[in-house]
């Protein structure tokens, strides 16, 4: 049972009588349905879900159901649960920034008479932000996408719109998508997209369903939405209202989209940002495209561990983990979540980043003096934009002044370094500190407020305006002082005329029922009890003593509450003024936030790359047409983090024309997986701008990382891991261009031996010869090693650039026993080690003699029999022989066969008509196999 509901004095207490239980069950059925919203009412001191949502809190966050209170008697009664403020924001955390299936409303009222106050998505949790970021840092900047796609015999166009709220951006994209929306997949993995909104027509059509398909591999909310809000008329006219600057290059920009526009105009409506002025001339509109950035999908982003999971065990498990390194409250973080998912493809600027980051690695002062004045940084892009949203108070004000004056000392710290990269250092950050910093921006906000604010109060936690700032304010502080004296001075009277101590005998208290009056003890009463009936207005008698007072202390405390309340609403007014004359200086904010959260990033990945045990390296970039990938000593960063493990690095050698295509074979535990991933990370953590755990590195720009690792079943989808296997795959096939990077482990293991065989060996030869991108394929199939050999030697196909390269073990021979080395050297692995490896996880040793013996019955009809005869050397045994013409043109159209089978639409096709049609394909596979013995043997074996 959760530690939360044990104590059952944190789970508020049910208060309603009869009556108002009785309105609020009127008002609760008037409420529309919507399975996705938790709604939950402000009851003050406590919170009330009802219904569904409470039996999905009460499962969910207390788990158990004994929460449930019911409200009503009889057939009518509902289902309740009490949230305390605590468990209310650990909801709305959850809900908003962790699931992506439900969203959040808040209703406030009493009896019948509620209206809902702030709803929430995932995507657009604007109203919720004082809650979920009141003791947290916002770590991520959700993005809203609404698509428009346009369906043709070409394909689907789709048009694209997104806003990214939190720093007023946004954005148009249109493109040309395949069949399984690689593009698009891409594109919200870059966005940091959370909510998707699509047209509810598209959802009934059933050749949208790889579209969703592809959201939802994302981990999107898909919002469906009227198709008359994906409209663009009066868009321009809305946009410059909300844009900064000219309107022209806007409506330019607009006019040159056919979908995306609509796209757009529905995420206008949606975000209701027209309904907000505080939008109005803050906004920025630009054009995303698709190939400013590498590429990255979500199995990519898995298979790489590219961002936190819940399920990992330290933060080191991802990449973002270890590379957060980060000292500015929350904006480096951000941006390094950005960068991760969006690696660089312009040499010149990954270079640039690379500069910088060398100099901090070099210059571990100038790397330590920066980190310690960033730490005193605040989040200057959230306060920002808390005063464009109005919701700042001079708390908000303040954090920005203290954080304002650190950049003269930033600015010092970079203007003492001398080294070869000055110059960088100067133009990227100095000469924009400068220009941010001079009399006309910060210097005049940091004058503002040291002119306007109270700073000596804030030692005392207090924020308020200095009573110098206002005439007015001034006056009202003097009066003030003036009373207090002629209190203090009546005080001291009082106390000669009662022959008592003062402040000993004799208090002074200031209250809320009363105002300013005497107190003594009730001991000391009795001896001046003749005096104060005579002289003084006796006004309440307790244990802690009397309270009284006289006409000439009410009228100086009335005088002075007076003078008060004319001084907090002075102070008011002019936290307002202050407020709204900060909130002018957003412009110098941003400036400022994006240079200091840059640094804050690169400082982090020099951190990281100098405090290792094995320091890492700086990469050279190549490219994407020219170069090689070659990795020496190279190791995967968040393995070797691990507290127990000692890593074993390994060289990669990714050469045109040699070893381009690289098939690693290997037992299992060898290290297969490790080494392929760490390849991708590497390019990846280079592309970023960041060194990489090579002791040497040169790395030829990829475009895009496709990752195919360790499919899981998605059973609640329909979806097998065989299906699943096939889908990411056919991605690969459709997505990857010769300036990718292709990572596959154990591809075709879903299926039957044979048939997952040659599935294996069609996709490496379709990468090899058509896509020709740099791959690294891990597998159990020893016989695809047989592609490195076959070199035209007997006259017919050549296959160049495919390499074997093995993990190595060692089997000692007289224990049998099973070592692995994890070294990565050349060749193909020249065994299996499956029964070593059951022999390792102690099987009885029946089991393992009866597994040798069934393993060498099997030898003869393994799938070597494929192979073609110049293979002889690597394929010692074989069933029958074959003619290599026959081989030769049997493959070509089985490959057809496999070709024509993954163009089938399956997903449009019931099963009755895709058992047909591939029945009819088989019949005339079978008829173009007459004239060729080894497609023959295929036909009889399965008849």
């Amino acid at each position: 049972m959760d530690e939360n509901f044990e104590e059952q004095g944190k789970l508020p207490e049910l208060k309603l009588d009869a009556r108002q239980a009785q309105g609020f069950l009127s008002f609760f059925k008037t409420l529309p349905k919507d399975v996705r919203a938790v709604r939950l009412f402000d009851r003050r001191d406590y919170y009330t879900a009802h219904g569904d949502d409470a039996t999905f809190i009460a499962k969910t966050y207390y788990h158990t159901t004994t929460a449930l209170r019911q409200l009503g008697n009889g057939v009518g009664a509902l289902s309740s649960v009490s949230v305390s403020r605590n468990m209310f924001e650990t909801i709305a955390r959850d809900i908003l920034l962790e699931r992506m299936d439900r969203t959040l409303e808040l209703y406030e009222g009493s009896g019948s008479n509620w209206k809902l106050v702030k709803s929430g998505t995932p995507g657009n949790f604007g109203s919720f932000e004082d809650i979920l970021f009141a003791n947290n840092e916002m770590q991520d900047s959700p993005a809203i996408v609404a698509l428009a796609p346009k369906f043709d015999q070409n394909g689907c166009t789709v048009g694209l719109g997104y806003v990214d709220i939190t720093k007023r951006v946004l954005g148009l994209a249109e493109f040309l998508d395949d069949s399984h929306f690689t593009n698009l997949e891409s594109a919200l993995v870059a966005l940091g997209c959370r909510e998707c909104l699509v047209p509810t027509e598209t959802g009934k059509s059933s050749e949208s369903r790889p579209l969703y398909d592809a959201i939802s591999r994302c981990g999107v909310m898909v919002t469906e939405r009227k198709k008359t809000e994906f409209k663009d008329r009066d868009l321009v006219q809305d946009l410059g209202r909300l844009v900064k600057g000219s309107v022209e290059p806007v409506r330019d920009l607009v006019s040159s989209f056919e979908c995306a526009a609509g796209a757009l105009g529905c995420i206008l409506s949606y975000a209701e940002l027209l309904a907000d002025e505080s939008n109005y001339g803050n906004y920025t509109v630009k054009q995303y495209n698709l190939n400013s950035y590498m590429r990255l999908d979500s199995a990519a982003m898995r298979a790489l561990n590219v961002m936190e999971s819940k399920s990992d065990a330290n933060k080191n498990f991802s990449l973002f983990g270890l590379m957060n390194r980060t000292c500015t409250a929350g904006m480096g973080k951000r941006l390094l979540h950005m960068w991760l998912k969006q690696p660089l493809l312009d040499v010149d600027e990954i270079n640039c980043r690379l500069d910088l980051v060398q100099a901090f690695v070099e210059d571990a002062a100038l790397r330590q003096d920066l980190r310690q004045h960033l730490k005193r940084i605040s989040d200057i892009e959230r306060l920002t934009h808390n005063l464009e949203r109005k919701r700042a108070s001079l708390l908000h004000v303040v954090k920005l002044y203290q954080s304002g004056i650190r950049i003269p000392y930033i600015k010092s710290v970079l203007e003492r370094y001398d080294g070869q990269f000055a110059p960088l250092i100067r133009e990227r950050y100095i000469d924009s500190l400068e220009k941010w910093s001079d009399d006309n921006h910060l210097n005049k906000f940091i004058a503002l407020v040291e002119t306007a604010v109270d700073l000596d109060q804030l030692e005392n936690g207090e924020y308020m305006i200095s009573s110098a700032y206002d005439p007015n304010l001034s006056a009202l502080k003097d009066e003030q002082e003036t009373l207090e004296q002629q209190i203090h001075n009546l005080h001291k009277q009082t106390a000669n005329d009662l022959d008592l101590p003062i402040d000993k005998s004799l208090k002074l208290d200031k209250g809320t029922q009363f105002g300013h009056v005497f107190r003594i003890t009730k001991k000391e009463e009795p001896k001046v009890r003749r005096q104060l009936n005579s002289h003084y207005i006796v006004l309440e008698t307790r244990k802690d003593g009397v309270k009284f007072t006289n006409t000439k202390l009410k009228k100086l405390g009335d005088r002075y509450q007076k003078i008060l309340d004319e001084y907090k609403s002075c102070q008011k007014e002019l936290v307002a003024r202050v407020v709204q004359t900060v909130a002018s200086f957003s412009e110098v904010f941003e400036g400022l936030a994006g240079s200091l959260s840059e640094l804050d990033v690169l400082l982090s990945f020099a951190d990281l790359a100098s405090s290792c045990p094995t320091a890492y390296s700086r990469p050279n970039i190549s490219p994407p047409d020219t170069g090689d990938i070659i990795l020496e000593g190279c190791r995967h960063p968040c393995v070797e983090a691990q507290d127990w493990v000692n890593f074993i690095p390994n060289d990669c050698r990714l050469v045109r024309g040699e070893s381009w295509f690289q098939i690693i074979t290997g037992p299992n535990m060898g290290g297969k997986s490790t080494y392929i991933r760490q390849v991708g990370v590497n390019v990846l953590m280079a592309q970023v701008g960041s060194f990489v755990p090579c002791d040497n590195a040169t790395i030829s720009i990829r475009d895009c990382i496709f990752a195919r690792v360790g499919a899981g079943d998605c059973q609640l989808k329909g979806v097998s891991t065989f299906m699943q296997e096939m889908l990411e795959t056919a991605s690969i096939l459709k997505g990857a261009s010769n300036r990718s990077l292709v990572i596959i482990d154990e591809l075709g293991r879903g299926t039957s031996t044979y048939d997952g065989f040659g599935l294996a060996w069609a996709i490496c030869e379709h990468i090899v010869e058509e896509i020709k991108a740099p791959t690294l394929f891990a597998t159990h199939f020893h016989e695809l090693t047989a592609l490195a050999n076959e070199n035209g030697n007997n006259g017919h196909k050549q296959i160049s650039g495919v390499a074997n390269f093995h993990v190595s073990a060692h089997i000692d021979s007289s224990s049998r026993k099973l070592t692995m080395l994890y070294k990565v050297q050349p060749g193909a692995c020249d065994q299996s080690f499956g029964i070593h490896v059951a022999e390792f996880a102690n099987f009885p040793q029946s089991v393992v003699a009866l597994a040798r013996e069934k393993a060498s019955e099997l030898e003869d009809f393994s799938p070597r029999a494929m192979m073609p005869n110049d293979c002889k050397e690597v394929v010692s045994k074989r069933k029958r022989e074959f003619d290599p013409h026959d081989v030769s043109r049997g493959t070509a159209r089985a490959r057809q066969f496999l070709q024509d089978f993954t163009q089938l639409p399956l997903d449009k096709m019931d099963l009755k008509q895709a058992l047909q049609q591939l029945s009819q394909m088989k019949t005339d596979l079978e008829k173009n196999a007459v004239d060729s013995q080894w497609l023959q043997q295929f036909f009889s074996s399965s008849n």
